[in-house]
């Protein structure tokens, strides 16, 4: 006779599961329907040169591509679909000007300032990123913030400074700040 208790927890983990594959579904579908792209993209080192190192974490992007100059911004699936605030997206409303004394990647400068980091292995030459071989811009370089939500560096960056690339996010994104928390 099946034990009572393992019953009740194998269904538990099976709802939950079957629960996080729904969701999973509802946010590619929000990310399709709202002109984006699903594209899985995967963790690695070394994008620099010599020979890239895929690491473990593979994630899921929506990414928008401007019909217009094809420029193109990606958010972390996640981040594009909740409802409560992140701080990718809080960063992405808040426009910040760059800070003097910015040197190198005005994108990666950018999200640092902001609290997160693009960054594979620290401060070195070997470089790192989100890796997709099979688009014609491989690797991401994704802001990534302590909450761990995500949006592409130069997305932000650019949107800063009043250029949109791809689309305008606050179009999309289901978190919106209530009115007069936005700049």
């Amino acid at each position: 006779m099946p034990n009572l208790r393992t019953t009740a927890i194998s269904v538990s983990l099976l709802t939950l599961a079957c629960a996080a594959h729904l969701r999973a579904d509802a946010a590619e579908d929000y990310c399709t329907a709202s002109t984006g792209k699903v594209v899985f993209r995967q963790a690695t080192y070394n994008t620099n040169g010599g020979t890239p190192l895929p690491l473990a974490q593979t994630k899921q992007f929506c990414e928008y591509t401007s019909k217009s100059d094809g420029s193109q911004i990606d958010v972390l699936l996640d981040t594009l679909v909740t409802t409560k605030p992140t701080l990718a997206v809080l960063a992405y409303y808040a426009k910040e000007p760059l800070n003097s004394g910015c040197e190198g990647n005005p994108g990666s400068c950018y999200c640092s300032q902001l609290g997160g980091s693009d960054l594979f292995g620290g401060i070195n030459a070997a470089g790192g990123g989100w890796v997709n071989n099979n688009l014609p811009d491989p690797t991401l370089e994704a802001c990534i913030f302590p909450d761990m939500s995500s949006i592409d560096s130069f997305g932000l960056f650019y949107y800063a400074n009043g250029i949109i690339r791809g689309i305008d996010l606050t179009k999309v994104l289901r978190y919106t700040p209530p009115a007069g928390d936005a700049k």
